[in-house]
């Protein structure tokens, strides 16, 4: 069980005190580190190692200190000792690592003060070790809670989809191939971002028992998955007494993403390579939102061709979706929280409540891009309306919430609709652990430790499901663009819209264009046909010659009566293919 904050900054006090007369590098650097990994819950051996050996690009030989490949590179110094010094050093360290091994944080210390850089973000702290305990979420990684800024483009998600995609094709040239491939390789995808994000602890637990537990030429490799696999679908109470001790540090995971057995593949050295390669990779540097990305990688180009797929960049999701519902959403929390009469608190309960119902609907889903974004920032201004509570009076004047009770919004309100089961399984795993990084973030803003593990709640995807009338509020996104003109792609679009008739009281239909458009039945598709649309008129979206007529904003439901209107950053023009619209239909 991991450590709360308020239980780590407590343990960093502790720390501070029984260490503040330490001074001589020689001879207590190491206890030193011993004891400040305990601060967190982590044995130091199981992680990092002293001592390392390095040589310099100038061919001189060096020892790190201590040294973690891909996070944290230490320069220990005596008492008083400059250490500007001792990051040119750390730099000099660092430059002649191998680009995997090249850690994150950079830490340097006198015993009577840290400084501690992060080369992603370009940042640095240096504070006295009496302040420790107010610094100590800025060692979250240790636990493997990290603050991220997610960019589009970045080149570091080009070399996950690489390693991903060398993996696939070692599989598949094995013969190992089809929905189990498929399968295993989502299971692979969570295994190696639990590694690196906090759900399995220590971080780089994987890594270790991959590195230590199976043979260089890969022959049991696949076994030790199977089991693994197995493990993380099984409560810690009902596993074998006899269970290997290295498998039961594995937590129990649950949310179908395990359920099942899958074929056994055989590995062999370069394959074992292959995943070892991925393992050391940083995970949590990638965004879920880019999974699409890397699921593209591991298709050949007549298959991503055949299916239309294509990555919308998280920036120009952001402009599909704020304009339609954020910004609303944003604007009447800053109208509620900048009450000042009595009711503030019960309103802001009742907008939070609200949020924990609203139902999202992608009708041609994907890898889920577009519904990973909603949920982050419906989950971000979800903490903000906690802020808002936690300042509230009434709440306790800032005294520290139950975060796990008051967490409200969560996957399941989440819905898609997608023909192949991989991309599916990819939307469900990227919303699952875009979920875990919003209880990363909970958790250091509110400092207790918010984990969802095991998975309780999934997100809805299927190719054809009876959608039920839930009574809430459901936005649907209105289509998206194929990467592909041709006439396979449209039919391929024209199936999966036909494949759900009502989606939240609207009717689905499908354009010649290759894009979905929802109308209630009798009017007019927006922006491009005139009212019937009946197959083989005048006006029917199959004809060449059609009559452009003024789109449609609104209408009532087909199914309740009751109103729908459409919410679009711009109208469509006809013959004009946008990044998608949502509705929003209160069935």
């Amino acid at each position: 069980m991991r450590l709360s904050w308020n239980e780590i900054r407590v343990r960093a006090a502790a720390f501070a005190r029984d260490w503040a007369d330490a001074a001589y590098e020689k001879g207590e650097t190491q206890p030193f580190y011993e004891a400040f990994f305990r601060v967190f819950g982590v044995e130091r051996r199981s992680v990092a190692r002293y001592e390392e050996h390095v040589r310099r690009l100038d061919d001189r030989s060096g020892y790190m200190d201590l040294f973690w490949p891909g996070v944290l590179l230490v320069e220990q110094k005596s008492a008083g000792r400059d250490l500007e010094a001792a990051a040119e050093q750390a730099d000099e360290y660092f430059d002649a690592l191998p680009e995997r091994d090249r850690p994150r944080y950079r830490l340097l210390s006198d015993f009577r003060a840290f400084d501690l850089y992060d080369r992603d973000e370009r940042q640095r702290i240096s504070f006295p070790l009496e302040e420790l305990p107010r610094h100590i979420e800025n060692f979250g990684f240790i636990l493997g809670v990290e603050r991220r800024r997610f960019r589009d483009q970045d080149p570091v998600n080009i070399e996950a989809a690489e390693l991903l995609g060398r993996l696939h094709d070692r599989l598949r040239d094995s013969g190992y191939t089809g929905g189990p491939l498929e399968q295993y390789l989502v299971r692979v995808l969570f295994c190696l971002f639990a590694d690196d994000t906090g759900v399995f602890e220590p971080r780089d637990l994987l890594l270790e028992f991959l590195e230590n537990r199976t043979s260089e030429d890969g022959a049991d490799l696949g076994n030790y998955l199977a089991q693994l696999f197995q493990v993380l679908d099984t409560p810690e109470d009902r596993r074998y007494a006899t269970l290997d001790e290295d498998l039961a540090r594995f937590p129990y995971v649950n949310g179908d993403l395990f359920r099942g057995a899958l074929p056994i593949p055989s590995f062999d050295s370069a394959m074992r390579n292959a995943l070892l390669d991925a393992c050391r990779f940083d995970w949590s540097r990638i965004s879920p939102a880019i999974f699409g990305a890397l699921f593209q990688s591991v298709m050949d180009p007549e298959e991503r061709r055949e299916h239309g797929a294509h990555y919308t960049t998280e920036q120009n999701i952001l402009k599909v979706i704020e304009p339609l519902f954020l910004d609303d959403l944003r604007a009447e929390f800053a109208r509620l929280a900048a009450r000042k009469d009595r009711r503030r608190r019960s309103a802001l309960l009742a907008f939070w409540k609200r949020l924990s119902e609203m139902q999202f609907l992608d009708p041609a889903c994907g890898c889920g891009n577009f519904l990973v974004i909603a949920y982050r920032e419906l989950r971000t201004l979800e903490m903000e309306l906690l802020r808002a509570l936690r300042r509230d009076e009434t709440y306790g004047g800032g005294q520290a919430l139950d975060v796990g009770a008051l967490s409200q919004v969560d996957v399941d309100q989440f819905h898609g609709i997608e023909l192949g089961e991989f991309p599916a399984r990819i939307a469900s795993a990227a919303l699952w652990m875009m979920d875990h990084i919003m209880n990363n973030r909970l958790s250091l803003e509110f400092g207790q430790a918010f984990v969802r593990i095991p998975l309780k709640k999934s997100p809805a995807y299927s190719a054809r499901t009876r959608w039920r009338r839930t009574g809430r509020e459901c936005w649907i996104r209105d289509g998206a663009p194929s990467s592909s003109g041709t006439r396979r792609s449209t039919a391929r679009n024209t199936s999966r819209r036909r494949s759900a008739r009502r989606c939240g009281g609207l009717r689905i239909r499908a354009e010649a264009a290759g894009r979905s458009t929802m109308w209630p039945p009798g009017s007019s598709a927006p922006g491009n046909t005139s009212a019937k649309a009946r197959p083989g008129s005048a006006s029917s979206p199959r004809t060449r010659s059609r009559k452009a007529s003024k789109p449609r904003n609104s209408g009532r439901c087909c199914s309740s009566g009751t109103a729908w209107r459409s919410r679009s950053p711009t109208a469509p023009s006809p013959g004009v293919r946008t990044p998608g619209a949502w509705r929003m239909c209160m069935s």
